[in-house]
């Protein structure tokens, strides 16, 4: 798997795991009768026929579990009824194992307990100074509090403020000021050359989308062919910035393929553009991660500045607005309950570490990833996680030094259904089988017309050799269910496939139906788009 598709990676500041946590009352006899209800093995022996649904149910998990490649590799699944009083499978449920995605099942939960469902961010314009006519005697400071949605018509719409303050022109300097979070950009070991790509993006204060997929901190780039074959392509940059630097050595090519490749030079914003696009082709879109998004966000907004015939006579520079700075324009993000969307429908990792950092300002003052993560720690042990038997250091699952155990997924989404932000949740998630990408999200394209089409909400995840699948569904009966299932370490196997056929069963389930008699069975899945190499879909925009 090349770069552009793998999501390897690694850790960020080392945190400390807290102690055990007492399971909420509505879990707390989960534990105790999980060993004595599960009973995996004597339900799924191979062949053997099962006496009721439930123990039929079992038998054919199993078998599932025990498909070549998928016994091969590490696979832990739990499922229990959604109120928490029965587990009806559970295998490898207590180990632990890297989550990818299902690690934003924690960060956002987390955040609706932390900051609230109608938590904004704030992007602000102040100035210092003396105003005399239409001249500030002084600089203007554009302050980030970490909007991950800001796009460059926020920033145009915030020009356009200042220039209704009667301000033409502005002696001193433009200052971004991004030290409401610290300046630690990227996570400690994220895979270098997955960097340059759009899905590991670097976090900070302040920041620009290119467009409403919200991925913070990146650019847009359009290539078309030329005006005929042997010219060079044509190239794009969304937003208009001068921030990075195209390097353009795509040619057009009179038929055949299209080759092109964009990447972002390691440690530079020269983004260099390879390859051949044949004449009447479409355009090829890619996204590309900025270096230091805050001097790409500011230089978005002084063009911004200018197109409102407001001049600034000084240079950019960073640093934090003063204490007696006066606002003159400020713009609102959408409240939290709105941002889930894109976050975990689309799954977006840059999301997740500035809602890990917010929570660290809003409890200790620190927009850090350990203040955040201990802050984190606290509002899942009060959802009935055992904060004791998982590590995080990252809000996204991005990094290979997360390590969670299934049964505390399940217990999470379990208690989730206690709390009066549960339907926001819910409703954010991926939904099987449902084409609109801000519905369906990652299971947009699985399940279709199977039982668990428009059924199962659930948090995908991947990673190389990492899968995950963990969230809800309704069985035949309308009875409701959780499961969690995390794979690591499979070679040679669809992971995702393993999955599907895990929660249509479960939306087969019945335990008015008779079972079958003779071997378990393992569901059929319809023909799916996964992605490339098997990774989910929004994260390579293709599909």
């Amino acid at each position: 798997m090349g770069p552009r598709t793998r999501r390897l990676i690694a850790a960020t500041s080392t945190i400390g795991v807290l102690g055990a946590s007492a399971l909420a009352p509505v879990l707390s006899t989960v534990v105790d009768r999980a060993v004595s209800d599960q009973r995996p093995a004597a339900a799924s022996e191979p062949g053997a026929a099962a006496t009721d649904p439930v123990e039929q149910l079992r038998a054919d998990l199993q078998a599932i579990l025990d498909q070549p490649g998928v016994a091969a590799a590490h696979a832990s699944l739990v499922v229990r009824t959604a109120d928490g009083r029965d587990t009806l499978f559970s295998s490898e449920g207590s180990d632990r194992l890297l989550p990818a995605s299902n690690a934003k099942l924690f960060s956002s939960a987390a955040a609706l307990e932390v900051l609230g469902p109608d938590h904004r961010f704030t992007t602000s314009v102040l100035a210092t100074g003396e105003r005399r006519g239409r001249v500030l005697h002084g600089d203007l400071y554009l302050r980030g509090q970490g909007d991950p949605t800001m796009l460059a018509e926020d920033y145009d719409e915030l020009a356009e403020k200042v220039a209704a303050e009667g301000i033409e022109r502005v002696q001193g300097r433009l200052v971004a000021d991004d030290t409401w979070y610290d300046d630690v950009r990227l996570g400690n070991n994220w895979a270098w050359d997955d960097e340059p790509y759009y899905y590991s993006a670097q976090v900070s204060a302040l920041t620009v989308s290119p467009n409403t997929d919200y991925d913070a901190g990146t650019v847009i780039v359009d290539v078309r062919p030329g005006s005929s074959a042997g010219k060079p392509a044509k190239v794009t940059v969304i937003p208009e910035t001068d921030y990075v630097k195209v390097d353009n050595r795509a040619t057009t090519s009179a038929s055949g393929g299209n080759t092109i490749a964009v990447e972002r030079l390691h440690g530079t914003n020269t983004i260099r553009i390879t390859g051949t696009i044949p004449m009447g082709a479409d355009v090829d879109r890619s996204w590309a991660s900025v270096w230091e998004p805050t001097g790409y966000a500011v230089d978005v907004f002084r063009k911004a500045l200018a197109r409102h015939g407001v001049h600034v006579a000084r240079q950019t520079e960073f640093g934090a607005t003063p204490s007696n700075a006066r606002l003159l324009a400020s713009h609102e993000s959408m409240p939290l309950r709105e941002l889930l969307t894109p976050f975990l429908k689309l799954s977006n990792n840059g999301h997740a570490e500035v809602l890990v950092k917010e929570m660290g300002r809003a409890v200790s003052g620190e927009g850090s990833w350990s203040a955040g993560l201990a802050a984190q720690s606290e509002a899942l042990r009060g959802l009935g996680v055992d904060v004791s038997s998982l590590r995080f250091v990252d809000g996204s699952g991005l990094s290979r030094q997360d390590f969670v155990p299934a049964d505390q997924i399940a217990n999470l989404l379990v208690a989730a259904r206690t709390r009066p932000w549960f339907d926001v949740w819910y409703d954010a998630l991926p939904v099987a089988g449902v084409s609109d990408r801000f519905v369906g999200g990652t299971l947009r394209s699985r399940m279709v017309g199977t039982p668990a089409a428009e059924n199962v909400h659930a948090k995908t995840g991947s990673l190389t050799a990492v899968s995950a699948l963990s969230g809800y569904v309704d069985s035949a009966d309308g009875e409701p269910l959780v499961f969690a299932m995390v794979q690591n370490n499979y070679l040679g196997i669809n992971a995702k496939q393993v999955e599907d056929q895990v929660a249509i069963r479960l939306a087969e389930f019945s335990r008015t139906a008779q079972p079958d008699q003779g071997v378990a069975r393992i569901p059929s899945v319809p023909k799916t788009t996964y992605g490339p190499d098997g990774v989910e879909c929004s994260w390579v925009k293709a599909c």
